[in-house]
C-alpha cells in the first residue's frame, strides 16, 4: 500500500489517515466569534491511522499499538470525529479505525481520521475545505494539504508547499504519557495577553502553562538531541529535526499521502 492511499479489501476500502506535524504556528489574531486566527506551516509524517469502510453502521477502535488508547481513550460516541464527518457528509458506513497516532497529542490524529471520512466519501474542492474547517482547524491540511502547506485563516487557508524542498526529511518525536486540552491552551495564551514565543511556536508559553510537566519531557528529548524542541501544535508531543532513535522516541519522516483510486 502506497502512503496514504486508500485500497480495496473485498468489499471494504481502507484509508490511511496520516499525522500532521506542525513546524511552526504563529497566532495572528483572533475573531469576533473567539476562533483565533493563525500561520502555520504543517507537514504529514509517515505516522498513521488505518481507517476500514465497509457496508452497514457500526464503529469499532483498536489500539494500533502506539499509545492511541493509552492515556487518553478515543471516544466511541457522538463527539468522535469520525462519526462527525459520516454525519456531515450524510453517509453510513461501518467503520474500523486502527489507532496508531497517540490521542491528544498534537498530532491531529482525530482531524486525519476526520478527513480521511470525506477523502472516502468524494469531498473535494473549496467546499470541502470550509466543510473541513467546520470539524476543526486541523482537518482542511489533512484532507488536501498535499503533505506539505503553510494554512492560515482559522486552519481552511492553503498554501501547499513542494515536499521536496523540505531541508529535514527525519523528524523525532517524543510523546508524553499525558494529554493537553487545546482549548484550555488557548484560553490560557488570551489570558496571557497573546505572548509570541522565542521558539517557533506561540501556544508553548500557555502550554506549560496548563501543563507544567511539560517542561520535563522537552528537556529530556533535548538533552538526547543537543538542540531545543519544539511543541507539536498545542501539546503534548515535543520534536527536533533530525533522528534521535531513544527509549520512548519516535523517527518519523515526512511523506505525502496519496489520493484515493478511481
Amino acid at each position: 500500500m502506497t502512503a496514504g492511499s486508500g485500497t480495496s479489501s473485498g468489499e471494504a476500502t481502507v484509508v490511511l489517515a496520516h499525522a500532521k506535524l506542525t513546524l511552526s504556528l504563529r497566532v495572528t489574531g483572533r475573531r469576533a466569534d473567539g476562533y483565533h486566527l493563525l500561520d502555520s506551516e504543517m507537514i504529514n509524517v509517515d505516522l498513521a491511522d488505518t481507517l476500514e469502510f465497509s457496508a452497514g453502521e457500526g464503529f469499532e477502535v483498536v489500539d494500533g499499538g502506539a499509545g492511541a488508547g493509552g492515556y487518553r481513550e478515543v471516544p466511541t460516541d457522538g463527539s468522535n470525529l469520525v462519526l462527525r464527518a459520516l454525519a456531515l457528509v450524510g453517509r453510513q458506513a461501518r467503520v474500523r479505525l486502527v489507532k496508531r497516532v497517540p490521542a491528544g497529542a498534537g498530532l491531529g490524529g482525530g482531524s486525519a481520521d476526520a478527513a480521511a471520512v470525506l477523502r472516502w466519501a468524494g469531498a473535494i474542492g473549496p467546499n470541502a475545505l470550509a466543510m473541513a474547517a467546520t470539524l476543526g482547524a486541523d482537518v482542511p491540511f489533512c484532507l488536501a494539504g498535499g503533505g506539505r502547506a503553510t494554512v492560515s485563516g482559522v486552519g481552511e487557508i492553503l498554501e501547499p508547499l513542494p515536499l521536496d524542498d523540505l531541508d529535514e526529511k527525519e523528524y523525532t518525536l517524543l510523546v508524553p504519557p499525558f494529554g493537553v486540552s487545546t482549548a484550555d491552551v488557548y484560553r490560557t495564551w488570551d489570558d496571557m495577553g497573546g505572548p509570541v514565543s522565542e521558539n517557533l511556536n506561540d501556544l508553548e508559553p500557555a502550554a506549560l502553562r496548563v501543563e507544567p510537566r511539560l517542561a520535563v519531557w522537552r528537556d529530556r528529548l533535548g538533552e538526547a538531541a543537543g538542540e531545543t524542541p519544539v511543541l507539536a501544535g498545542s501539546g503534548s508531543t515535543w520534536f527536533v529535526r533530525g533522528a534521535f532513535p531513544g527509549a520512548g522516541r519516535l523517527v518519523v519522516h515526512p511523506c505525502s499521502p496519496a489520493p484515493l483510486p478511481g
